[in-house]
């Protein structure tokens, strides 16, 4: 019999708790799911941040933490966090951010604001160009960045990718490193920040960064609210190099309200939507882990503590 402990948002209990018992039982496994177990009795803990437990000191025979997120930057770098951590690498979550990402792609692409927010009453017509001619830059390479970039490419959007050590796709112009930054944004047409949080990626995107882009150019950003510097993109919202941002992801969250974002003319708000994670489908995807690592074939989606994901 093992000891789960489920450590989130109170509410999220009454979403998860016949899942995840159902999703153990489908896997063979003999659990007690509890949001009350004593610390020391505990074999894995089910996480999420805003599930107020901070220190795993006396969590001494706990296996591993499996993380409800697909982020895990705000628990990495907590120093009682010695046990294993697994990420949420989930379809759902993949799924929902192409769509996501697709979706505002093709809204700045087809130039939609103009006729969505402007009826006046006067016929002007505006053809796009086509996608084949249009630069998109997706920044990050992971499970999520090479999902979207795939399926710009469906759309013959031209696809640009950037990651911090080198990877190949057929499909994708791939860069790396601090010169293939530069190189992937050079003339982009847009920019999709899809990094994860790591001091290596703090203000990726820059008042020198950004100046790369083509003039008039758009920001979409569903990664990490970190990765971009607030005042360098208002000014550069304010100049023109950029036309527009569509911002998913904020260093605080939610978005303060007197934060310049909001009343920008030039700035969409999303409140971290992009995706999220699908009960179902999660409570699945750890059952089978916590299987996994009882047959002796160790926890899968890891966290690389070394590099901050």
């Amino acid at each position: 019999m093992l000891n789960v402990l489920f450590s989130t948002r109170q509410e999220a209990w009454g979403e998860y708790h016949e899942l995840l018992s159902s999703a153990f039982a489908s896997a063979g496994l003999d659990v007690v799911l509890a949001t009350d177990h004593a610390p020391e009795t505990v074999d894995y803990v089910v996480y999420a941040p805003n599930g107020g437990l901070q220190d795993f000191t006396a969590f001494a025979r706990c296996k591993g933490v499996l993380s409800l997120w697909a982020g895990v930057e705000t628990i990495i770098d907590n120093p009682t966090l010695t046990q294993p951590v697994a990420r949420m690498v989930d379809d759902s979550l993949t799924q929902g951010m192409v769509e996501w990402v697709i979706g505002h792609v093709l809204r700045h692409h087809l130039g939609m604001d103009a006729h969505i927010l402007v009826q006046d009453g006067t016929w002007q017509p505006h053809f796009p160009p086509l996608a084949k001619t249009r630069a998109v830059t997706i920044l990050g390479l992971g499970a999520l960045g090479l999902a979207c970039g795939k399926a710009l490419v469906t759309l013959g959007f031209q696809v640009r990718g950037w990651s911090r050590n080198a990877k190949t796709d057929a499909n994708i112009t791939c860069f790396h490193g601090p010169d293939g930054l530069k190189d992937a944004l050079r003339d982009a047409d847009m920019v999709v920040g899809l990094l994860p949080d790591t001091p290596a990626t703090t203000n990726i995107l820059n008042a020198e960064t950004l100046a790369l882009l083509k003039r008039g150019s758009f920001v979409i950003n569903p990664g990490r609210g970190p990765l971009i510097d607030d005042d360098a993109l208002i000014a550069a919202l304010d100049d023109g190099q950029i036309t527009h941002a569509t911002l998913d992801v904020f260093r605080i969250e939610p978005l303060p309200v007197d934060h310049p974002f909001w009343a920008h003319p030039n700035v969409t708000v999303t409140p971290h939507i992009a995706s999220t994670t699908r009960p179902d489908t999660a409570s699945r995807i750890i059952a089978e882990n916590i299987a996994r690592n009882e047959a002796g074939h160790g926890l899968a989606n890891l966290v690389d503590r070394s590099a901050g994901y």
